[in-house]
């Protein structure tokens, strides 16, 4: 018997060159293929006779080889052999192109299987390079329900089925892991059936059994290791903030805070009290006051003495946040730097020797805050902003630059309840949900090309009444695959054609963070009416007179992106809009834009968008710390879940700290999913 831990050179038929093409899906060892699962599966089951078979139509039938003829060579790389086949009810002609072997192979009087797709009319039908099978042998590609692999260059399907029932021979299933109580209870198949059946089902039934199996596992394992990070979190203790005395900053407001952020804050406030280490997610819609929810965060934690990191995703918003938060703590006592990738290295060296000194400070930063280069002298609480554009795994190289240092996540991002389990299962949760007094509502429109003329007109009626537009595109410059429209390109149309007489800018991903910084404070200060930009804005930027947001070939943007791209208007107390712009007679397509232009319910929308492109996509990038799933679905799986989820807490309760094989086993999947996610389990 092989060992999971064989590299997959061990099996059969795999010598390096193809072992390279396996290492391109990320198999390297026969473990790696034995969980390399369908991503489909072909129904080839039943037989039909050749009068049955259908144009178009893939299907199973078993004939005689009639005739053979002799391979062909038609010109350079190009061989043809005919062959002829009949049963009962009628005679076919196949043809096989560069298939001498399989041709050649086939004896004149044997029956065979084929499977395969008819092409013709009635004046004659043939068929190109069917799959072959002997009756006799066992069924590989016919006859049986066919799993189909994720492929990369040069491995067939075949290949890789081949592959997995080898290893499946030689190595068996993994073992088991779930307790009996657990199997028995939720009705799960053992490991051995399962990982049998989801590689060979012999039913529609066994494989649907087999995937529950799958997926259940999965789920538990997942969960089992948050549970585990909740205990481990519980068993960290910490210095208590006891100067827990917020009045100073409150009365330092210029606004009153909602319910909904005084409630947070006091959430925040007594976790920093508590003598263990926080970790809270404040999860709100756009333009519900997260900022200021972050900035008490920051102050409680300085006045104790402490240093505060607060990660923004882009160099704009962490140059934003250090504006804003410096005009309000700064008054109060609070020190606050700014450290980002673009500056200068004398700059970012004073920074970070006032950070290793361990002087109270909050300092606001980019990724850079993550370097080697970094350290802080008594980090105290870890702010990350727009948390799933980071990926688990950073949120904790950053939190490792203290000792049990406290945890803020913050996402304007609305997340589907479905999704929070999975992103952010072991931490706290404060939802603000509600809009601070006097943010107004966006009307929300959805037109296409043909309305392009008064488009414009209303661009110039919202610049002449003193307010400014944002224009997004889904490209920086043309000939991005099909990206759609390009900002460069569109921005030069609008100066030269459209707009000769307005100023407007151009922002987008590619440039240097200082002309970002430059563009994007001109255009604060009013100096360009109209901004062409693409989806470097759509967090964070805060310019209360924009009042229009247009956004270009909307149908190539997720909703909940088209969500916060509405979010960089209504920030004033001027009527706002949002105008989608899509040239799609897609039916589906229409209707998902038609469902954003009826409600600025974030988590309304975030379902949806979960719902329609499933969580692959969602956040457009695999920037957001999902641990990597191979069997389970997020949005068709929630079930599972949910029962996976009580099963690990119960197991966890019972036996998390049991020195057994059993819960060695768990703990070592809990170790190897994770890793793969990212996220660390220290």
């Amino acid at each position: 018997m092989a060992s999971p831990k064989d590299n997959i050179q061990f099996l059969k038929g795999i010598g390096p060159a193809k072992a390279k093409r396996f290492n391109a899906l990320g198999i390297e060892t026969i473990g790696d293929l034995i969980y390399h699962y369908p991503r489909s599966y072909e129904d080839r089951t039943t037989m039909v006779f050749i009068a049955e078979l259908e144009v178009d139509c893939p299907a199973c039938f078993k004939a005689m080889v009639m005739r053979v003829d002799k391979t062909h060579l038609i010109r350079k790389g190009l061989e043809i052999t005919k062959v002829v086949v009949a049963d009962s009810t009628a005679r076919l002609n196949l043809t096989f192109f560069n298939n001498r072997y399989v041709a050649e192979a086939l004896r004149r009087g044997e029956e065979y299987i084929f499977y395969g797709a008819i092409t013709g009319d009635y004046l004659g039908y043939n068929m190109t390079n069917p799959v072959v099978e002997s009756p006799y042998d066992p069924p590989l590609m016919t006859r049986r329900i066919l799993p189909v692999y994720p492929l990369t260059a040069g491995l067939s399907n075949k290949a890789v089925t081949q592959a997995v029932r080898q290893a499946l021979e030689v190595c068996g299933a993994p073992p088991e892991i779930l307790p009996p109580e657990i199997l028995q209870t939720y009705d799960i198949l053992p490991a051995d059936v399962a990982y049998k059946a989801i590689h060979t089902p012999m039913s529609q039934e066994d494989l649907a059994a087999a995937r529950k199996r799958l997926v259940f596992e999965e789920f538990f394992i997942f969960s089992a290791g948050l549970s585990l990070m909740r205990a481990r979190r519980k068993e960290k203790t910490t210095v208590p903030y006891l100067n827990r005395d917020m009045g100073e900053f409150f009365s330092a407001l210029p606004f009153t805070l909602t319910g909904a952020q005084s409630r947070a804050i006091g959430e925040i406030v007594a976790d920093l009290g508590k003598g263990r280490p926080m970790n809270r997610l404040l999860q709100g819609d756009v333009g519900s006051g997260k900022t200021m929810v972050a900035a008490a965060a920051a102050y409680c934690s300085v006045k104790n003495g402490h240093q505060v990191a607060l990660m923004a995703p882009t160099e704009i918003l962490a140059e934003q946040h250090a504006r804003s938060l410096t005009a309000l703590l700064e008054p109060l006592g609070v020190n606050c730097v700014l450290l980002t990738g673009s500056m200068s290295a004398t700059k970012k060296r004073n920074v970070r020797e006032q950070m290793a000194s361990g002087e109270p400070l909050l300092a606001i930063g980019t990724h850079a805050l993550l370097s080697k280069g970094t350290a802080f002298g008594n980090l105290g609480l870890v702010i990350t902003d727009e948390q799933h554009r980071f990926g688990v795994g950073q949120r904790a190289a950053l939190a490792e630059k203290g000792e049990n240092t406290h945890l803020l996540v913050m996402s304007a991002t609305p997340i589907p309840r479905t999704l929070s389990l999975i992103l952010f299962g072991d931490l706290d949760v404060s939802v603000l949900d509600e809009l601070p007094p006097g943010r107004q509502g966006i009307e929300t429109f959805l037109v296409n090309e043909s309305y392009r003329t008064r488009l414009n007109g209303f661009v110039r009626k919202e610049v002449e009444a003193g307010h400014q537009c944002y224009i997004v595109c889904p490209a920086v410059e043309e000939g991005e695959g099909e990206s759609g429209k390009a900002a460069e390109v569109w921005a030069e149309t609008l100066r030269r054609v459209v707009f000769p007489d307005l100023q407007v800018s151009l922002l987008h991903g590619r440039m240097k963070g200082q002309q970002k910084e430059e563009i994007m404070a001109a255009f604060s200060r009013g100096e360009s009416q109209i901004l062409v930009a693409t989806t470097v804005i759509e967090v964070g930027v805060d310019v209360p007179n924009a009042t229009l947001m247009i956004v270009e070939d909307a149908d190539r943007f997720g909703l909940s992106q088209l969500h916060q791209l509405r979010g960089r208007v209504g920030r004033g107390s001027a009527k706002s809009y949002c105008i989608l712009v899509s040239n799609s007679l897609n039916p589906d397509t229409r209707a998902r834009l038609k469902a954003l232009c009826k409600t600025t319910d974030g988590f309304r929308i975030a379902e949806e968008d979960l719902r329609l492109r499933g969580p692959g996509d969602f956040f457009g990038q695999r920037q957001h710390g999902l641990p990597t799933f191979k069997a389970a679905d997020l949005s068709m799986d929630m079930g599972l879940l949910t029962e996976a989820q009580t099963a690990a807490a119960q197991w966890i309760e019972a036996h998390g700290h049991e020195d057994s094989p059993a819960a060695g086993a768990i703990r070592e999947r809990v170790r190897a999913l994770f890793d793969d996610g990212n996220v660390t389990m220290n």
